[in-house]
């Protein structure tokens, strides 16, 4: 994804302590972390994020890729309610490996956690993080990856509480031995059971193409397809369900896309590549301004934030 890079040097000396929401409160949705938990300091630190004021979105995928998944998971769960993310795919894999469902890559830098003696916790935390946030009051939705174009807000919410259910719920780890796979393809009603977890896995984790009659296309196949089969970016369907929604999202970094107009209807793409030598990028929800850092992965001591006790309790950050 590659939004306007002159706006985006303009932003790089960011404002300090200025914010836009109740109270002085600035509410940013930051772009997939990917376990670039120096990178995020550094730019928390440009923002002047206060936690006990302002808040964090996150996007989803906060773990693996990058070098301190560890440290970054225990830094997010301790400021509690101040952050939120929604789930990924790397969230997912995860989960999944802890699960013993799924190997542990040669490039994924998830090891770490699992080894770590706060493992249960962090991951009882993650299992608990939603596969979509909206927010009626701000006037935004966000999620991981794409939504079919048969879902509107009321269905996509009632689909994410689904698989949050089975995810949050004793017996959870059977899920990771069900989910492996494309199939199916379309969105129906009537889908029940494992299919019907797995597409819903699918889209809010791992979508990026379809067609207009909503023909997953989770490989970016079928681009060459004939006309009215070919697949598009899951926002370019025009008739799809959840237009009239403002929709955050990552999962994409080679996306181009130019954003909505200020207060209009549209999708905001944030993940650009921090983890693979980009920008981390930040959008402030109340005055729809861009803010961007480039990622060097050094460690930046930030001491108005630590990262959490593992031996304290979820929303108990350190001293």
């Amino acid at each position: 994804m590659h939004v306007d890079e002159e706006k985006l040097e303009s932003e790089r000396e960011l404002p300090q302590g200025e914010g836009f929401g109740e109270g002085g409160a600035s509410t940013y949705a930051i772009g997939d972390v990917q376990g670039c938990f120096d990178d995020l300091l550094r730019l928390l630190e440009k923002l002047d994020f206060d936690p006990d004021v302002d808040r964090l979105w996150f996007t989803g995928d906060l773990v693996n890729k990058g070098p301190n998944s560890l440290e970054l998971l225990r830094f997010v769960r301790g400021l509690g309610s101040a952050a939120i993310s929604v789930l990924g795919n790397h969230d997912l894999h995860l989960l999944a490996a802890a699960a013993g469902a799924e190997e542990i890559r040669t490039k994924d830098t998830i090891a770490e956690i699992l080894d770590a003696p706060d493992c249960e916790e962090l991951l009882f935390w993650l299992r608990h993080q939603p596969l979509l946030h909206h927010s009626e009051h701000l006037g935004f939705t966000m999620i991981h990856a794409g939504l079919p174009p048969q879902w509107d807000l009321a269905k996509a919410q009632q689909c994410a509480r689904e698989l949050e259910t089975v995810l949050q719920n004793f017996g959870y780890e059977d899920l990771f031995r069900h989910m492996a796979g494309d199939e199916p393809l379309r969105w129906r009603d009537d889908l029940d059971g494992w299919e019907r977890l797995r597409f819903i896995t699918n889209c809010f984790t791992q979508l990026r193409w379809c067609d207009r009659s909503g023909r997953l296309d989770l490989q970016g196949k079928r681009r060459g397809a004939a006309a009215g089969k070919r697949s598009r970016p899951w926002f370019a369907i025009q008739s799809r369900a959840s237009s009239p929604l403002r929709i955050l999202f990552g999962h994409w970094a080679k996306l181009a896309v130019a954003p909505p107009t200020k207060g209009t209807a549209g999708v905001i793409a944030l993940d650009t590549g921090c983890a693979n030598g980009g920008h981390f990028t930040a959008f402030r929800l109340e005055d729809w301004r861009y803010f961007s850092l480039r990622c060097r992965n050094e460690a930046v001591p930030w001491p108005s934030l630590t990262t959490t006790d593992p031996d304290a309790s979820p929303d108990e950050p350190s001293s």
